[in-house]
């Protein structure tokens, strides 16, 4: 039974240290304050930004400056309210929004607060003091910011919905019409869900691009895109043979066959309307400036090499526009009701995505050695791997 407590809590949290170096510590935990709700964990999904932390105490250029609890993707109970909370009771399962924005600024006012620079976000070490992350037993967290799931959603889905996120607030971004024909390069955990958002909200031709094959079936046996392609993995000793490569693909990929129209014949898809490039290899977005047709969108969602050389005229002189991508803003909603909708044929099985399961927080780092697999040692993909609470933690 969850009580509510007015107390400060001891409770268990995994650390970062140092590259590879995971303790796990004590923490001191005060009663929520009046607009929070104090969250017992449950589920929490091993994100690449994670994976950079544990492996290499940064991310890109922004570095871990004090011991950093990971983890973002996050679900759990309610089992302490806040004095001025009305819409939350204990008991109550959510899911967290764990970027929290200043709310003052003009970015914030005007609905994009994603892209507020005096965000603090979970489990990133770019704000300082750093925003702690969810591998821990319990946190406290603004009631705005925690959204209730139904009864048929579960820890693990509720967890998915942080990338999820993603996907929506992308398609959103690229304001496609229906029936458009989409590319996606990378078939990991947010290419996928990226897929399905771009089926569900009517795309003709849902393409899924990626250098592993097995990866490529599994989006495509499982209804998450309509159509794969693996991408040969080749390397060019120079700019020009580069930009070749990636041309070769941009045309193989055009080869491929779109989805039966009225008239039941399929045709090569040719150039596509958009495509969404969630890798951030410079190959994958040369080849999709050469892969788009003219006037249509490349959005970029995969945070990879900082600097690229890019067939930027190519882009231009068709007018390709090139979109930023970053988190999201007020998608928790739409995620809810996607994940919440159960036998629809078109709808893949979102819970499919999640791959690999540990139990606790003394088995994170075997979740992070996963996490950083292409496949387990049965030959079993890995895609997305989670971190589950046990039951005696959940206090």
């Amino acid at each position: 039974m969850f009580e509510n407590t007015s107390n400060a809590l001891k409770i268990k949290a995994s650390v970062l240290h140092g590259a590879s170096d995971l303790r796990i510590e004590t923490r001191t935990l005060p009663p929520p304050n009046p607009q929070e709700l104090q969250i017992s964990i449950l589920s929490t999904g091993l994100c690449g930004s994670d994976l950079h932390y544990y492996n290499h105490y940064r991310n890109g250029d922004i570095l871990v400056k004090e011991p950093l609890s990971l983890g973002h993707e996050s679900s759990g109970v309610v089992v302490a309210v806040g004095s001025d909370v009305k819409d939350f009771s204990i008991g109550d399962q959510v899911a967290l929004e764990v970027g929290l924005p200043c709310e003052e600024c003009d970015r914030c006012k005007e609905g994009r607060y994603n892209i507020c620079k005096g965000m603090q976000f979970r489990s990133s070490a770019k704000a300082w003091p750093h925003a702690q992350g969810t591998l821990q037993e319990r946190v406290n967290h603004p009631a705005r910011w925690c959204h209730k799931l139904p009864q048929n959603v579960s820890p693990d889905l509720g967890a998915l919905l942080e990338p999820l996120s993603v996907a929506i607030h992308a398609s959103r971004r690229a304001s496609l019409p229906p029936k458009s024909s989409i590319l996606i390069f990378g078939a990991g955990a947010v290419g996928l869900l990226v897929s399905a958002v771009a089926k569900i909200s009517g795309a003709s031709t849902v393409i899924i691009a990626d250098i592993d094959s097995g990866r490529v079936n599994f989006a495509v046996e499982n209804h998450f895109a309509h159509r794969g392609f693996t991408v040969q993995l080749k390397r060019g000793n120079s700019v020009e043979e580069c930009l070749e490569i990636a041309k070769e693909t941009a045309a193989e990929i055009g080869k491929v066959k779109k989805m039966a129209g009225e008239d039941k014949e399929e045709a090569e898809i040719g150039e596509v309307d958009a495509v969404f490039e969630c890798t951030g290899v410079p190959s994958c977005l040369q080849a999709a400036i050469y892969a788009t047709r003219p006037g249509g969108k490349i959005m970029l969602i995969g945070m990879g090499t900082p600097v690229q050389t890019l067939p930027i005229s190519a882009a231009a002189l068709r007018e390709v526009d090139l979109v930023g991508v970053f988190r999201y803003a007020n998608t928790y909603p739409e995620g809810i009701q996607i994940v919440s909708k159960k036998g629809v044929e078109s709808y893949p099985d979102f819970g499919k995505i999640v791959t690999h399961r540990f139990k606790g927080l003394e088995r994170v780092e075997e979740a992070f050695k996963m996490a950083g697999k292409t496949v387990d040692e049965e030959g079993k993909l890995v895609i997305k791997v989670v971190v589950e609470m046990k039951e005696n933690e959940q206090k």
